[in-house]
């Protein structure tokens, strides 16, 4: 980045309230052309766009212009036994100068959301926006810097672009994308020693209780499958149900696909990613499974159908594999401890989805370990601006969105102060008295 401008950070409640309404006038006064960008680059229909990849991030300008002043403020601690007579208080303050690097699934969502929350914590920001998608990351590259005019630059091309960046010595690199990819930022992050937030994914699995309404559920799976043509990190990855209702949640399922595809359906991204969804259907008809198929596919667009998988099995790639595509298995259980074992089995999840009562919930928050747990819902654990979003172990680290994101891009400096602290009086030299008040005070924090 440019190095003075860049540097020029930490400035004031109004400077940055005023950063962020640009940026959402500019949001807004482009919307066609945002639209216009992510339908070139991934067919996704207008309606969508303005749904998945605008609102999510006016919102969140919105949410943080709302709460700002709060979140800069000073942060006051309480003293321990050992401080009493201080005062202390951590005090926001911004890193530096942030590398976001965002994926191409929403390629404007993902590269905008990270900047809201650098340029809320008084930040300058550099993007690198997906060459997978060169019309977004294009559009980008014209509206962000004139946007935040010194606050933000915007650096197109393919990982040769991405390896010269992680060279450079920021102060916080923000990562979407894939777990592989994310050890590589890591590791280039570590050279500098430069603080990372990895937002990977992963298999988010999907666990039915016996209570379960499958109307809803179905209702629900449906569309975290269906939205962006499953190529979601926290879309349904599989679904767990009790063998006796598998047969019915499918029905319920293919008939909410069948609606919702009157909508239009958004292209896999690439041709590569079409044949490594086309790879993993063959693998699993080979092995047995049993493949449903719910609609037309358009090879020359690749636009890929819906597809219901049935009798999988651990040797088969797609139950190891994320599938980020719209392919779901269906998977049966006797005993809900089946389904809680195979997820503790592999990889933490970003996210896990419960469907049914307190029971199934209060088991599977217990009992598994995941980025978050999502309850007769899926997808909006990610969109809450008042619940950090993040992974843990595989699919990442640190948070994002609200006041977490904030954080994540802000230093929360320690500051004590000595009122009248009585500590002097067990200085050296260790006379009789300091050795009574030494002894008291061993005393009491027992």
């Amino acid at each position: 980045m440019a190095g003075s401008a860049a540097r020029r950070v930490g400035f004031d409640l109004a400077a940055r309230k005023a950063a962020l309404a640009r940026l959402s006038a500019t949001i807004l006064a482009h919307r066609d052309a945002i639209a216009a960008a992510v339908a070139e680059d991934l067919a996704k229909p207008a309606t969508e766009a303005d749904l998945v990849e605008v609102l999510p991030v006016l919102s969140e300008i919105a949410h943080a212009r709302r709460h700002l002043r709060a979140w800069m403020r000073p942060r006051r601690v309480m003293p321990t036994l050992m401080t009493l007579g201080t005062s202390a208080a951590l005090y926001p303050q911004p890193k530096g100068v942030a590398l976001v690097i965002a994926p191409w699934n929403f390629p404007f969502l993902l590269a905008l959301s990270p900047v809201v929350s650098a340029i809320a914590a008084g930040n300058a920001v550099a993007v690198k926006p997906s060459e997978l998608t060169p019309a977004t990351s294009a559009l980008i590259a014209r509206i962000l810097p004139q946007a935040l005019p010194g606050l933000a630059e915007v650096f197109e091309g393919g990982p040769e672009i991405s390896q010269a960046l992680l060279a450079q010595p920021f102060d916080h690199i923000f990562f979407t994308g894939s777990p592989g990819v994310g050890k590589i930022v890591m590791a280039a992050a570590a050279k500098n020693l430069t603080p990372v937030t990895l937002e990977l994914g992963g298999k988010s699995p999907v666990v039915l209780g016996e209570d379960a309404d499958i109307a809803r559920a179905a209702k629900w799976i449906a569309w975290g499958k269906v939205v962006n043509a499953g190529q979601i990190c926290v879309a349904p990855d599989h679904v767990y149900a009790p063998q006796a209702m598998l047969s019915a949640l499918g029905t319920a399922i293919k008939a909410e696909w069948q609606a919702m595809a009157k909508a239009g359906t958004t292209a896999i991204v690439n041709d590569r990613h079409y044949a490594r969804l086309t790879a993993l259907l063959a693998d699993a008809s080979a092995k047995g499974a049993q493949v449903e198929v719910l609609g037309l596919d358009r090879p020359e667009v690749r636009q890929m159908s819906a597809r219901l998988l049935t009798g999988t099995t651990a040797e088969m790639a797609i139950s190891s594999e994320e599938i980020f595509g719209p392919l779901l298995p269906l998977i049966p259980y006797r005993d809900l401890s089946d389904p809680i074992a195979a997820i503790n089995a592999g990889p933490k999840p970003l996210t896990l989805y419960a469907f049914g009562g307190a029971d199934l919930v209060a088991r599977l928050r217990a009992e598994t370990s995941s980025g978050s747990l999502g309850v007769n819902l899926t997808i909006m654990p990610f969109i809450h601006a008042n619940l950090p979003f993040g992974g843990i172990g595989n699919s990442g680290m640190g948070a994002a969105h609200g006041r977490m994101g904030f954080d994540s891009f802000s230093h929360l400096k320690p500051v004590m102060q000595n009122r009248f602290t009585l500590l002097p009086l067990m200085f050296p030299p260790y006379t009789g008295r300091v050795k009574r008040l030494k002894d008291l005070v061993l005393r009491l924090v027992r």
